[in-house]
C-alpha cells in the first residue's frame, strides 16, 4: 500500500475513532451527571477509581505489547503465527486477573457494605470483564491492522451505548443494587464488543469481498490458534518485541495510571473524594481523549507502515521520510493548538463548567482548582501522545529495552512526587505530579525525534513554534477572560454568567481567526485529510 493511501485511510481511522470517543465521553458525562443524582459519592468512587484500575490494569498488562508489536511493520506478514502470538493474551490476562483479583479482595481496604454494597462481586465481574474483552483481541488486531473503520465505529458505538441503557435502567429500578448495576453493564460491554467483531469476521471471511481484498485469513478457523508442520508456533521476532514492549507497557501503566494507583494502595483520600477527583478527571479529559488518544492510536500504524523500525533515517525511502516528517510536524502544531486553547480557556471557565455540571458539591471546594490545574496537564498530554507515538513506532529492540530503564527510574519518582504533593496540596497534587511524568517523557521523545532527523533537512520540531501573532492572541485571551471571571462569575446570577460565556466566546472567535489567518499549511492538511 502506497504511503499516501495509508496516510488517508489512517486519517479516516482517526476522524472516526475520534467521533467514537466524543460518543464515550459525552455519554460518559451524562451518566455521570446522572448518577450523581440516585448514587452516593462513595460508590462512584469504588466504580470510577478501585474496580475500573483493576479492569484497566489487567487489560493493559495482558494485551499492549502485543499490540504494539503485532501491529509493527506491514500487513504482509505470516499471520497464523502473529494470530497465534495474540492468544497468548487470554491465558495472560486470566493470569492478571487472578493474581490483581486476590490483591483487591484481601490486601485493599474494602468499603464499608451499608455504602457500596456487593464490592467482592464487583471484583469477580470486572476481573472477568478484562478476560472475555481478551478474547476479541485477535480479531481486534486484524481489523486495526487493515484500517476496518466501520468495524470499530459500529462495534465500539453498539457497546456504549448497551452498556449506558442497562446502567440507567438499573439506576432508575433499583438503585439498592449498588455494584451489581456497574458488574451488569461492564460484563454486556465486553460481550457485545467482542460479539461485533466474531460476528463481522465469520460474515467476512470468505466473502467476494474479502476475496477482492485478497485478505490474507481465509476461513474463520484460521483465526484459532494452529500448528503449522515444521514451524515455529509464534513468530520469535514479533515474540521477543512483544517481550520488550512488555517491560515497558508494566511502567507504562504506573505513569499513565499512576494517581489512581496510589489512592488504591495508600489510601490518600476516602471514596468520596476519589469520586469527585473521577468525576472533574473526567470532565477534565473529554478531549484528551476524543481526540489525542484516536490520533496517537491511529497514527502509530501510519508511522509504523511508512517507516522500517529500527533503520537510520539514511536508510529509509526519502519521499516516505519526508512524508512522515511533514506530517510529525502538522500533527504536532494541530495538538499544541488544541492543547493551549484548553489551557488558556478552560482556567477561567472551570468553576462555571463544575456548577453548571453537577452544583456546589462539584464547584466548591478543590473541584475547581483540580479543574484549572487539569486544563494544564492536556497540554503535556497533547504534545506526549503524539512524540510517543512516533517514537514507539520507530525504536528498534535495543532502544524500547534502553527506554524501559528511563521509564523505570521515572516511574519510582513519579509515584514519590504523587505521594508527597498529595500530602502537600491534596488531590491537585496528582495532577501536578502527572504533568512532571509527562514533561520528562516529551523530553525523552523529542530529543530522539531531534537525534532521528538530524542527518536530514526535515525538522519535524518545528511544529511545536505557534506563529508569534498567534501566542500574542493567546496571551491576550488568559488576561481577557481571567479578568472576566472575576468580575462576572460565579456567584452573580445567569446574567453575569451569561456575559462571562459571550466574553470567552468572542476571545475563542479571535483566537481561530488569527489561527485559520497565520496556521494556513496546517488548515490545508485538516481540511485534504
Amino acid at each position: 500500500m502506497a504511503a499516501q493511501d495509508v496516510l488517508g485511510q489512517t486519517a479516516r481511522l482517526a476522524s472516526s475513532s475520534a467521533l467514537l470517543q466524543v460518543l464515550f465521553r459525552v455519554v460518559t458525562f451524562g451518566l455521570n451527571a446522572f448518577t450523581l443524582r440516585y448514587l452516593s459519592r462513595e460508590l462512584i468512587g469504588v466504580v470510577n477509581v478501585r474496580l475500573t484500575l483493576l479492569y484497566s490494569t489487567v487489560v493493559f498488562l495482558a494485551r499492549e505489547a502485543f499490540r504494539r508489536a503485532c501491529l509493527s511493520g506491514s500487513a504482509k506478514r505470516n499471520w497464523t503465527k502473529t494470530i497465534n502470538l495474540l492468544w497468548l493474551t487470554v491465558p495472560l490476562g486470566v493470569f492478571w486477573s487472578l493474581i490483581l483479583g486476590l490483591v483487591w479482595l484481601h490486601l485493599l481496604e474494602v468499603p464499608d457494605p451499608s455504602v457500596v454494597p456487593h464490592y467482592q462481586a464487583g471484583v469477580v465481574a470486572f476481573g472477568l470483564s478484562a478476560i472475555i474483552e481478551l478474547l476479541g483481541e485477535p480479531f481486534w488486531v486484524l481489523a486495526q491492522a487493515h484500517l476496518f473503520v466501520r468495524l470499530k465505529v459500529i462495534a465500539e458505538s453498539l457497546s456504549v451505548v448497551s452498556k449506558c441503557v442497562l446502567t440507567v435502567t438499573l439506576v432508575i429500578l433499583y438503585p439498592h443494587w449498588g455494584l451489581y448495576i456497574f458488574s451488569l453493564a461492564q460484563l454486556l460491554y465486553v460481550s457485545v464488543l467482542v460479539m461485533c467483531y466474531v460476528i463481522y469476521f465469520v460474515m467476512f471471511l470468505g466473502s467476494p469481498e474479502a476475496t477482492k481484498k485478497s485478505f490474507p485469513v481465509a476461513r474463520v478457523k484460521a483465526l484459532l490458534p494452529s500448528f503449522v508442520e515444521d514451524e515455529t508456533f509464534v513468530n520469535w521476532k514479533e515474540a521477543r518485541l512483544t517481550w520488550s514492549f512488555f517491560k515497558q507497557s508494566f511502567l507504562k501503566q504506573i505513569l499513565t495510571e499512576g494517581e489512581r494507583y496510589v489512592m488504591t494502595f495508600l489510601n490518600v483520600l476516602n471514596f468520596g473524594d476519589q469520586g469527585v477527583y473521577d468525576i472533574v478527571n473526567n470532565l477534565g479529559s473529554l478531549v484528551a481523549r476524543f481526540i489525542f488518544l484516536p490520533i496517537e492510536e491511529s497514527f502509530y500504524v501510519f508511522f509504523a507502515k511508512v517507516l522500517e523500525r529500527g533503520k537510520t533515517v539514511k536508510d529509509q525511502k526519502q519521499d516516505d521520510v519526508a512524508m512522515a516528517a511533514n506530517v510529525l510536524e502538522l500533527l504536532l502544531k494541530l495538538v499544541l493548538l488544541i492543547g493551549l486553547t484548553i489551557t488558556i480557556f478552560g482556567y477561567a471557565y472551570s468553576q462555571l463548567a463544575l456548577d453548571i455540571y453537577g452544583g456546589s458539591m462539584l464547584s466548591s471546594g478543590t473541584g475547581p482548582d483540580l479543574l484549572r490545574c487539569y486544563s494544564l496537564y492536556v497540554l503535556f498530554l497533547a504534545v506526549n501522545g503524539v512524540t510517543e507515538c512516533f517514537t514507539s513506532a520507530l525504536m528498534c529492540k535495543e532502544e524500547v529495552d534502553r527506554y524501559n530503564f528511563v521509564m523505570l527510574a521515572l516511574s519510582f519518582i513519579f509515584l514519590c512526587i504523587s505521594y508527597f504533593l498529595t500530602h502537600w496540596y491534596g488531590s491537585v497534587g496528582f495532577i501536578l505530579a502527572n504533568c512532571f511524568n509527562m514533561g520528562i517523557r516529551i523530553a525523552h521523545s523529542t530529543h530522539y525525534i531531534h537525534h532521528y532527523f538530524r542527518e536530514s533537512t526535515h525538522r519535524p520540531l518545528t511544529g511545536l513554534l505557534p506563529s508569534p501573532a498567534l501566542l500574542l492572541g493567546y496571551i491576550l485571551s488568559a488576561v481577557v477572560t481571567a479578568f472576566s471571571e472575576v468580575l462576572f462569575c460565579c456567584d452573580k446570577g445567569w446574567m453575569a454568567r451569561l456575559i462571562h460565556i459571550s466574553t470567552g466566546a468572542l476571545c475563542l472567535a479571535a483566537t481561530l481567526v488569527t489561527m485559520f489567518c497565520t496556521e494556513t499549511k496546517l488548515i490545508h492538511f485538516v481540511r485534504s485529510q
